[in-house]
């Protein structure tokens, strides 16, 4: 029997106003719904939040056993002028939100066949000596490439990250005409052969190529504007969030609240509402039906929608095929980026050989970049791999005396390798990566017992990001920052179909990454502003209530 639909709250009249509130449903809680709603509740909208897992934060979620705490997403906090902007148009800073240090070193890079790794610093200085160190003349050429990732970066921040590119003319203004030649050949440039045009130690070559990763995609498939990443780890610090990167999710919904958005988890939105279209217009959106914790279903009206979750999710299961801005047959043409399983590891005793965030990357990267990528995928076997060891900083993630692991091994976006498990009953192929990547942490690391000493293990495969997050292809990231999926290229952030249907997230403008979904939660802002500006919102963006909700 289907359950029977029940209206859920109509508009919300101000009381003190007597005028019915402008009122929006944003679809997923993670941290571009979070902000979004945010945003949009200090804007004066009445807002509704739909989530449909028992809690909210999406990627940035939190495991817990024994003693150890758990970040499952998120943990690199770069470019963090973004983060400071965003709170600032909230009325608050990172400062006073957030327990931020400083990690020194940035990272350590462990290479295969080379005995001593590399220590990436906090500041420039100290990495033009270790380029210099490793290849005569490295140090100067990098002095160069920094100047010119910072350049290009500072122009991205003013001229494209905050711009939906409503409009053609948003390309047309004098800093971007002047660069235009220079960035025609950024984009039509991999990064690979950017950075071998300047370094030929293949270390230096991995540490400048690696920040594609963080993009979704190799150093051969990304435009080398992107090396305007290197500025973000080599000129500058690496932070981390006292407490995990669920701190800053709770920060971000507690803002959220004390604005008046009313958080709903354990919702699952099943369809997005429309009017009939009449008169030559484009149907409008009406709202959500959605079934509540207790599997009755509901209705809530809405004047826009805004969805927040997986963008193919939304898409392709919540709207008609007519309804469809991109149906199926789009997203096969698309990159889905990397998919990963992850490994979070309680370990007993210390690994001081660890640095908070390692990479080891093995020699042929670009046989595992082909294995994740090419036409003919399978999981690489050596593996390039990430470790994350928070308990290097923070104590309160783990028991006194033991270390706190997150490894991510990048596999192909595929739900085919399996699902992750405890003590080892995720799917074979899932803990048979899981089993190799701690073998080559402890053999590259100087760790031969690391296995024995592992006392709790969680693993997660491509099909928990396909069936827990709804995400495309089970992909770890999102759809990769290849040249045809990057900037004004990658999907829109409103629907073409359905007028008040608005989107944000990993998959949209401008991309991927916690700081990218903060921007992408601000154009949704700005375009309900009409503000078709090409940089950041001014500070504050509203009148900031001065009590909670």
């Amino acid at each position: 029997m289907r359950p029977r639909t029940r209206r859920s709250d109509g508009p919300v009249r101000d009381q003190r106003s007597g005028r019915e509130d402008r009122r929006v449903v944003v679809v997923g809680g993670g941290i571009t719904g979070l902000a979004t709603a945010a945003l949009l509740a200090a804007d004066g909208w009445s807002v509704d939040l739909l989530e449909q897992r028992p809690e909210v934060g999406g990627r940035a979620g939190r495991w817990e056993s024994d003693g150890y705490r758990f970040d499952t997403g998120p943990s690199w906090y770069l470019m963090p002028e973004v983060f400071e902007h965003f709170f600032a148009l909230l009325g608050t800073t990172a400062a006073e939100q957030l327990d931020l240090v400083g990690l020194d070193p940035g990272y350590r890079v462990f290479f295969e066949g080379h005995g001593e790794p590399l220590d990436v610093r906090a500041g420039r200085e100290r990495n033009l000596a270790l380029f210099e160190s490793v290849e005569p003349g490295a140090g100067a050429r990098l002095a160069a490439y920094l100047d010119s990732a910072r350049e290009v970066y500072d122009l991205a921040v003013q001229r494209f990250l905050y711009t939906g590119f409503e409009s053609p003319t948003s390309l047309l203004n004098g800093p971007v005409l002047r660069s235009g030649p220079r960035l025609a050949r950024l984009l039509t440039r991999s990064l690979a052969a950017h950075v071998a045009a300047s370094f030929e130690d293949h270390r230096l070559r991995q540490v400048l190529g690696y920040p594609a990763v963080f993009l979704g995609t190799s150093p051969d498939r990304a435009p080398s504007m992107y090396h305007l990443m290197s500025s973000m780890d080599l000129d500058d610090t690496v932070l981390y969030p006292q407490g995990g990167f669920t701190t800053l999710i709770d920060a971000v919904a507690g803002l959220a609240q004390a604005r008046g958005v009313r958080i709903r988890t354990r919702c699952t939105v099943e369809q997005i509402r429309t009017t009939a279209a009449a008169g030559g217009r484009r149907p409008t959106v009406a709202g959500v039906s959605y079934l509540d914790p207790d599997g009755v279903r509901r209705e809530l009206d809405a004047d826009v929608v805004v969805g927040a979750a997986d963008l193919h999710h939304l898409e392709t299961r919540l709207l008609p095929r007519p309804l469809q801005t991109y149906p199926e047959s789009w997203w096969r043409r698309r990159d889905a980026g990397p998919g990963a399983v992850l490994a979070l590891l309680g370990v007993d005793g210390e690994l001081p050989g660890l640095a908070h965030h390692s990479l080891f990357f093995t020699r042929d990267w670009q046989q595992n970049f082909d294995d994740i990528f090419g036409s003919s995928t399978r999981v690489p076997d050596p593996a390039s791999i990430y470790v994350c060891r928070p308990s290097a900083t923070d104590a309160t993630v783990a028991p006194a005396g033991k270390e706190n692991l997150f490894v991510l091994v990048p596999v192909p976006a595929d739900p085919g390798v399996g699902r992750g498990g405890v003590d080892g009953a995720g799917d074979p192929l899932v803990e048979k990566v899981a089993d190799a990547a701690i073998a080559q942490v402890a053999s590259w690391a100087g760790v031969p017992d690391l296995a024995s000493r592992v006392e709790v293990r969680r693993t997660i495969g491509p099909a928990d990001f396909a069936t827990d997050l709804g995400s495309w292809s089970g992909g770890a990231l999102g759809p990769g920052h290849v040249l045809r999926q990057s900037a004004f290229f990658r999907a829109g952030n409103a629907s073409r179909k359905v007028d008040g249907l608005l989107y944000a997230g990993y998959a949209t403008r401008p991309g991927i990454g916690l700081p990218m979904c903060l921007i992408s939660a601000e154009l949704v802002l700005k375009r309900l502003r009409g503000d078709r500006s090409s940089g950041p919102s001014p500070e504050p963006a509203a009148p900031i209530p001065t009590g909670t909700a």
